[in-house]
């Protein structure tokens, strides 16, 4: 029997959208050919139920698609319920919890996969003449792209040639032919190091894709975890159980028994085509692409009416926020806690796009540290910026945690009236960054390195836990038995109920 439950069965996930109203089953004839893709950008700009298109007018009948698969909810069936359902968490599991189960998961022993004989993603093999791409639903999702993305919510599966590290991760493939796929492997990610040890052997990169992944895995794969560190081991512990795998084909990488879709095949040593351009999570559409590795496929296995998972990345909030967003704020947090810094949470807001994540600072904490503003950026920049999930996120906004950090209205409120222009803000221009935020110059990018920044939003008051003033709020401006008899009373002065 495979695995059961919306963390650990794609299958399972889309049918328990389907039921709580968070998912629509779209009969009506769609083309994968732009209108998925303008559907799916509407579901997310409207904050409605993610589509699943069952009546595809290009590809082999059957297969599927899921746009949005972690696009925020309507706030009916709770705002964050497709991302909790991504760990089995309630629908109305809050952004802090849900930081707060993947951190605790991130300190539990690795639950390693169980390795089964067979599973649903090998209901159909097809290898050597019967591999085309073409056959499945890839769509085009924006009038810009220069191609049409197979892998937009899907994770890449490699492995060292020693075989010590397997690593999971997520990054996007371009449809590069029949049996072929484009897409970026940068030397700072772990496709990229493991990539770049094959090639100095002269060798090709045995590799492996998986779309209709486990909702945990697909969210552990685009964590950014230390190097080494096998993403297989956290989904476990995520989960509480073992994520059960199947070896490929080729034998040598195992992935989730019970994907939709799985391809194999190698990276290979030297071979580019041109790749993009797409719409990115940034919220723009650059006009050239850029060339990238080659992924050759040599098999393909699918489930009997494979769903493939479509992110049309843009505007946020979609996948690239809620959820690597999300993954980023956890261990971004468990390394400023475990550096004993005066910091009681971290939130990449998603509608920063990951360029800022928001640290709130214990400001009694802080008072006891004697540390002034200069020497508090720097040390949450010589940690933050000095890991792997720093490197992915520009700027940092530092606030007392008065401020709901999760809340945007809170952050901007606090970016307004507490951040002084022309001494709150600290430049870090050595610091190695990703290349892909919009606004690097073309030496930073050649460089890999600028565009970083701390920003505070501390009060001189907060240094030394004294108060200048109170924020004027519900919470803080009425008595307490007076909101609890407003809150319980709600809806009988005629107000709707408020989640």
């Amino acid at each position: 029997m495979t695995q059961r439950g919306s963390s650990l069965n794609f299958r399972d996930f889309v049918d328990e959208l389907l039921a709580a109203g968070d998912a629509v089953d779209v009969r009506t004839p769609v083309s994968p050919t732009l209108e998925a893709g303008a559907i799916t950008r509407r579901v997310y700009e409207t904050r409605s139920p993610a589509p699943l298109f069952s009546n595809l007018t290009e590809g082999d009948a059957g297969f599927r698609i899921l746009g949005a698969p972690a696009g925020l909810s309507p706030a009916a069936t709770g705002t964050y319920g497709r991302l909790a359902a991504h760990f089995g968490l309630p629908r109305d599991t809050t952004p802090r919890d849900i930081v707060e189960h993947l951190v605790r998961a991130m300190h539990a022993e690795p639950v390693p996969p169980k390795v089964v004989a067979s599973g649903p993603c090998k209901e159909n093999v097809l290898t050597g003449d019967a591999v085309d791409l073409t056959r499945f639903p890839v769509p085009l999702l924006h009038q810009q792209d220069g191609g049409r993305y197979f892998g937009t919510y899907g994770f890449h599966v490699v492995r060292t040639p020693d075989g010590s590290w397997t690593s999971w991760s997520v990054a996007r493939t371009m449809l590069n032919g029949p049996d072929s796929l484009v897409g970026p492997a940068m030397p700072q990610q772990h496709i990229g190091m493991i990539h770049q040890m094959w090639r100095e052997r002269g060798e090709r990169t045995p590799w492996a894709m998986v779309l209709g992944a486990p909702p945990a895995a697909l969210a552990a794969a685009g964590m950014p975890l230390p190097a080494h560190v096998g993403e297989d081991g956290y989904v476990g512990a995520l989960t509480g159980s073992p994520v059960e795998v199947v070896e490929t084909e080729a034998g040598g990488l195992f992935v989730p028994a019970n994907a939709e879709i799985v391809l194999e095949g190698w990276i290979s040593p030297d071979e580019t085509a041109p790749e993009g351009p797409m719409g990115e999570y940034h919220g723009y559409a650059f006009p050239e692409g850029r060339p990238q590795p080659v992924f050759h496929v040599e098999t393909v296995t699918h489930r009997d009416g494979a769903i493939l998972p479509v992110c049309a990345a843009g505007l946020p909030p979609e996948e690239n926020h809620t959820v690597w967003g999300t993954m980023i704020s956890a261990t971004s947090l468990d390394v400023l806690r475990s550096s004993g810094l005066p910091v009681s949470f971290a939130w990449c807001s998603y509608e920063a796009a990951t360029c800022w994540i928001v640290v709130a600072v214990d400001t009694a904490r802080l008072a006891r540290t004697g540390m002034g503003e200069r020497a508090l950026a720097d040390a949450v920049a010589d940690v933050l910026f000095g890991s792997h999930t720093g490197w992915l996120v520009p700027k940092v906004i530092l606030v007392a945690d008065d401020i709901d950090i999760t809340d945007i209205d809170q952050v901007a409120w606090a970016l307004a009236t507490r951040y002084h222009p022309g001494t709150g803000e600290y430049l870090y221009p050595d610091v190695p960054g990703i290349p892909m935020v919009p606004y690097l110059t073309d030496e930073e990018v050649r460089t890999g390195k600028g565009g970083k920044s701390v920003l505070s939003c501390l009060t001189p008051d907060q240094f030394t836990d004294s108060e200048r003033g109170v924020t004027a709020c519900f919470r803080n401006s009425y008595p307490e038995d007076l909101q609890h008899r407003v809150l319980d009373q709600w809806t009988e002065y005629g107000f709707p109920a408020v989640s």
